[in-house]
């Protein structure tokens, strides 16, 4: 026991900041059977640092989404990888094509890179035309879509704290109370982006949310509807979940303390 605080102690908390091409994995998590992305990352720090490293992510992501911007933490009995570019880039050389890692930093020593984020920003970028180039990172949708209803359908969300009709069924949480800081549609040429910003999210709400807003964009919900959706807290009444491949974790945001060291 007193041999595993010493070690504990002599321990360097990082966190890593990567991004990643969702297409070819199963999302982030470690599963039987499936290839992830924690599972490439742990298997690439175990071999070059020669530790048994166990990597935690600052949340999860469905099969086919991505991450523009993904922060997990590890801790190491190295305590210089910070300062090392040349660990970047030779983590970087093991990854495969779809995984790119920016920067290792080093962290308060209790630092999580799940619990302490205090905002999390997705986008969903969709593609109105059909574009051959950007299938795997944007959703197809050449139907006519009111982006000014779903720019009001995107306030609602304002009034609102409980998106029980957004999550996912049966997930171990112990609320779905969310608060939602930014919520809004813009469109350029042929393209749109729904970008989304809360304290936090629940299993599958931003493609539930993205899903039952084209609802309301191709006029089969009204605006009252959107509304009453959410209030009757039955994910059964939302739109079809969107398709993942649209999906980006975009920005995460963490208290300046993560960052103060011993």
């Amino acid at each position: 026991m007193c041999h595993l605080i010493e070690l504990l102690f002599f321990m360097t908390r990082y966190f890593i900041q990567l991004s990643y091409n969702g297409t070819r994995f199963h999302g982030w998590q470690v599963q039987p059977n499936a290839k992830t992305v924690q599972e490439e990352i742990t298997k690439a720090l175990s071999t070059i640092l020669r530790e048994d490293i166990s990597i935690l992510g600052c949340g999860r992501t469905d099969t086919g989404v991505h991450a523009s911007y993904f922060i997990a933490h590890f801790d190491s009995e190295n305590s210089s990888l910070g300062l090392n570019n040349n660990f970047v880039y030779k983590l970087n050389r093991f990854l495969p094509k779809d995984i790119a890692i920016q920067k290792i930093m080093e962290v308060n020593p209790e630092a999580h890179a799940r619990f302490d984020a205090v905002s999390r920003t997705y986008k969903y970028f969709v593609s109105l035309q059909k574009d051959p180039f950007t299938q795997e990172v944007f959703t197809p949708e050449t139907r006519d879509l009111d982006v000014r209803k779903m720019n009001q359908a995107a306030e609602i969300l304002f009034n609102y704290i409980d998106f029980t009709s957004f999550s996912k069924l049966h997930t171990d949480v112990k609320t779905n109370n969310c608060k939602i800081m930014e919520a809004r549609w813009i469109q350029s040429k042929s393209k749109l982006i729904f970008t989304i910003k809360a304290d936090r999210f629940l299993r599958n709400m931003v493609r539930a949310i993205v899903g039952t807003m084209f609802e309301v964009g191709l006029g089969k919900m009204s605006l009252d509807e959107f509304a009453k959706v959410i209030e009757d807290k039955d994910r059964a009444k939302a739109g079809v979940s969107a398709p993942p491949q649209g999906l980006f974790l975009y920005d995460i945001e963490y208290p300046p303390s993560v960052y103060s060291k011993r």
